[in-house]
C-alpha cells in the first residue's frame, strides 16, 4: 500500500531540488541584502496579498489601487536584481501551481 505522507515527502524534496525552487531561494537570499528592495519586494507581496484578498471577499478593485500595483511593479522590474528575484519567484510560483493542478485533476477525476 502506498504511504501518501512518504509520496508528499518525496514531491517536498523533488520540488526543493529543483532548479526553479534553487533559484528563487539564490535570488531571494541575494534581495533580502539589499534592505530598500527587500522593503520594496515586501510593499508589493503585501499589496498583492490584499489585492487577493479583497476578490476573494467578492470587493471590487479600483484602478487606482491596480495603478499602484503596476507602478511598483514597473518600478521593481527596472533594477536588475529585483527583475531576476520576481522573475524566479513566478517561475517557482507556476510550477508549485502546476503541482496542485495535477493532484486537483487527479482528486476530481477520481469522485
Amino acid at each position: 500500500m502506498v504511504n501518501v505522507h512518504d509520496k508528499a515527502r518525496e514531491l517536498a524534496e523533488a520540488l526543493m531540488q529543483s532548479e526553479e525552487y534553487r533559484s528563487y531561494i539564490e535570488m531571494k537570499e541575494r534581495a533580502s541584502g539589499n534592505e530598500e528592495l527587500s522593503a520594496a519586494i515586501n510593499d508589493l507581496h503585501e499589496k498583492q496579498f490584499e489585492m487577493q484578498k479583497r476578490q476573494i471577499n467578492g470587493e471590487e478593485i479600483g484602478p487606482e489601487y491596480i495603478g499602484q500595483m503596476q507602478n511598483l511593479s514597473q518600478i521593481l522590474m527596472r533594477d536588475p536584481l529585483a527583475a531576476e528575484y520576481l522573475q524566479a519567484e513566478i517561475r517557482f510560483t507556476l510550477m508549485v501551481n502546476d503541482v496542485y493542478e495535477i493532484i486537483g485533476e487527479a482528486v476530481k477525476t477520481s469522485n
